[in-house]
């Protein structure tokens, strides 16, 4: 099968159960459900609905009960609306994307409250060393300041011996 077409018969499923949960679909267990994807199988045989319910764990539990006792009049209006031959077994699953996503903002938005804390922490530190910890030439003869070391010794310096 083309997946062109499979994708096109996934779209078309998405908005055929979409409108069936609004308009047709009176089921009082039935919770504000949003269809967020739909897939479907190369051979057109079955098709995963992903749905998200706003509210709780009970409202969640409720819907997801309420779409599985009203999957054939679902995958009846499916099968009129599409055309197809074989209309594909309908499976809901919920869309756990939502809540990730809203598990990720939280952690970004806490990782963000201690940068601020590292920040306010950081502003009236002072670094642990000299202010300018890098040797610099003398200024009178542009050498570096060498005085200490003996003329017989090899220098503390790596890769230097004295003169």
């Amino acid at each position: 099968m083309d997946a062109a077409r499979a994708r096109k018969i996934a779209d078309r499923i998405q908005q055929v159960v979409a409108e069936m949960l609004e308009r047709r679909i009176k089921d009082p267990r039935l919770g504000f459900v949003t269809v967020t994807d739909t897939r479907i199988t190369n051979d057109l045989s079955e098709a995963t609905v992903f749905y998200t319910v706003f509210g709780s764990e009970a409202e969640r539990a409720d819907s997801a009960t309420a779409l599985e006792s009203a999957k054939g009049l679902i995958r009846s209006e499916v099968g009129r609306q599409t055309g197809l031959r074989h209309t594909p077994t309908l499976t809901f699953t919920h869309d756990p994307l939502p809540d990730s996503a809203r598990h990720l903002d939280g952690l970004l938005a806490e990782a963000k409250v201690r940068d601020a804390e590292i920040a306010k922490r950081a502003e009236g530190a002072q670094h642990a060393g000299d202010a300018d910890p890098y040797r610099k030439p003398d200024e009178d003869d542009g050498e570096f300041d060498d005085s200490d070391d003996s003329d017989d010794e090899p220098s503390e310096r790596a890769g230097h011996r004295a003169k």
